[in-house]
């Protein structure tokens, strides 16, 4: 027996010796105890406790209440509603014992005996709106909409009437089927806020639902009168044109809303964008859709997301590169921190190796979006191809304090693998190899890096049984990559198995028409090694061709033999 148990023993034991000491009393010790035992987490005891409280005091509502907490907690939800309910009808004024009995109807979805519970609750303290709100739901569920109804007229006499509760009436009697409540709803809001043209509109869009078509546009005319710019009535009589077939209307009052001020820009990206579907739909003239895009960037203070738009469709349609470019540029003029529009100029910028312009263009985004890693690498790789081996390191590395959690892994990956080029061209072998273990930690497929690495670890005789794992998996990726076979073929030739090299060396001239004279270099070196001294000279002879000025390879043919660099 554990020691809580003990000692609750104990405790019962001197309850019963003393015959002087009455039953509430001793009901009070053990549920005081019972508390501090739940306090400790002691929950067996707990529960011993509290059920020998209601054998003392069968009318204890707080036992009951605690013991039904328990019984929930053990998944018996029939016996933890039963005590709920005993301990709600033991002490009705108690709001947490209600609340929880309502809940644990809820639970059970018995909504008839949970909105008895919660009308209770409410006419006992009628300050707290949120049990109508609760009731109203319970009705709704279960479908009672009448009561449901009644429920919303109470909150009106509370906070008076609101759209959210005429239109939640209105869809009551829609769907009781009364049409005529139903409009009267919305009605009644309008005529009780005549100057609010909103719920005039209101009115007039219920009208619609309602297939009163011309009555509402009649409202809707009267508040286009008062209101020229309304945009709700201006969207109002879209729709009722469009219901009622009149094309060259609606398409009139479409471009309205469009050039209109007061439109929220998503609602006039949407209209946009459902424009240019029906005008694919229909043959795809793209002179009507670009008019409307003009129009709108006339306007006084134009939205840039309407100036991306419009590129985004002279893509989508194909138009000259220059004219989607101007209007690339005219959304970096609204919004210079737009960084998908910069992008898109960068990427027409680099498929017409216009390096000048990338850096250009990457310059001012490292001022608005210094947090976009891909202009970093894309001013890196025009320095690059330009041959400004500081400025591309530079730029890349700058781009690597940058780079986070959601970096895409492709492009952090590849910016490593440059970076270890570079630094290898300038002599920096340690930091260039630590850059390269960087990229294949992003990407350990990254094929360019693990061919450059393998070479270069190869050139300085170091690590040969690493750089031929490396190398391995590029020829295995892509097996007709002369590079790659090269690399291969010459890590096999430094690890001295020549015979293998020269197989892949073979391989290598065979997927290349026009070898470097490195590469037929490569060639005459492991012909060498493997005996065949005629044609290695041969090979030498066409490397020097290549590359005159190499007097390594002169030297070889010279002395007829491999001469290790």
């Amino acid at each position: 027996m554990n020691k809580i148990r003990m000692i609750v023993l104990l405790l019962l034991c001197c309850l019963g010796l003393n015959a002087q000491t009455d039953s509430q009393r001793k009901y009070e010790i053990l549920f005081h105890e019972a508390m501090l035992q739940r306090q400790k987490g002691h929950h067996d005891a707990t529960f011993d406790l509290l059920s020998r409280c209601l054998e003392l005091k069968p009318d204890a509502s707080e036992s009951y209440f605690f013991l039904a907490q328990y019984y929930s907690e053990i998944k018996n939800a029939d016996k933890a509603l039963v005590y709920f309910k005993k301990a709600a009808d033991l002490c009705p004024g108690d709001m947490t014992y209600m609340e929880t009995l309502a809940q644990s109807y809820i639970s059970k979805e018995q909504y008839a005996d949970a909105i008895t519970v919660v009308e209770k609750m409410y006419e006992q303290d009628k300050s707290r709106q949120e049990l109508l709100e609760m009731l109203y739901r319970l009705y709704y569920q279960e479908k009672d909409y009448q009561k449901a109804i009644d429920v919303l007229e109470r909150m009106e006499l509370i906070d008076g009437k609101s759209e959210r509760i005429s239109l939640t009436k209105s869809a009551l009697y829609m769907e009781m089927d009364n049409k005529e409540k139903a409009l009267a709803a919305i009605k009644s809001l309008a005529e009780d806020h005549p100057y609010d043209l909103n719920y005039r509109t209101l009115y007039a869009n219920t009208l619609m639902g309602n297939d009163q078509e011309e009555e509402a546009y009649a409202i809707l005319k009267d508040i286009m009168a008062e209101e020229p710019n309304n945009v709700k009535a201006q969207q109002s009589l879209r729709t009722y044109f469009i219901r009622t077939y009149k094309t060259e209307s609606a398409d009139s009052i479409t471009r309205c809303i469009l050039i209109n001020k007061n439109t929220e820009i998503n609602d006039k990206v949407y209209l946009l964008r459902q424009m240019i579907a029906e005008n694919e739909q229909a043959g795809g003239d793209s002179t009507e859709i670009l008019s409307v895009f003009n129009d709108m960037l006339q306007q006084p203070e134009p939205d840039a997301d309407i100036a991306e738009l419009k590129a985004a469709y002279m893509d989508l349609k194909q138009m000259p590169r220059d004219s989607i470019a101007a209007a690339l540029e005219l959304v970096l003029q609204l919004n210079p921190d737009r960084a998908s529009a910069r992008l898109h100029l960068v990427q027409f910028a680099w498929d017409d190796n216009n390096d000048d312009r990338i850096i250009s263009l990457c310059q001012a985004a490292r001022q608005y979006n210094p947090e976009e890693m891909a202009f970093y690498y894309y001013q890196g790789m025009a320095y690059y191809r330009k041959q400004d081996t500081d400025h591309a390191l530079e730029a890349f590395q700058n781009g690597i304090n940058v780079i986070n959690e959601q970096s895409s892994p492709e492009i952090v990956s590849d910016f490593y693998a440059v970076m270890g080029d570079l630094l290898f061209q300038k002599d920096r072998e340690k930091e260039a190899f630590a850059a390269y273990d960087s990229c294949l930690q992003w990407k350990p497929d990254n094929i360019g890096c693990l061919n450059n690495y393998a070479y270069y670890l190869s050139l300085k005789g170091a690590n040969l049984e690493r750089a031929e794992e490396m190398s391995y998996k590029t020829i295995k990726a892509e097996p007709k990559n002369a590079t790659y076979l090269d690399t291969y073929a010459w890590i096999l030739f430094m690890q001295g198995r020549y015979a293998e090299a020269r197989i892949y060396i073979d391989q290598t001239l065979q997927n290349d028409s026009t070898p470097a004279a490195v590469v037929i270099e490569h060639a005459g070196d492991i012909y060498a090694q493997n005996g065949d001294i005629t044609k290695a000279i041969e090979y030498w002879q066409q490397s020097l061709a290549k590359d005159p000025t190499n007097k390594l390879v002169a030297r070889k043919i010279k002395r007829k033999k491999y001469i290790k660099q």
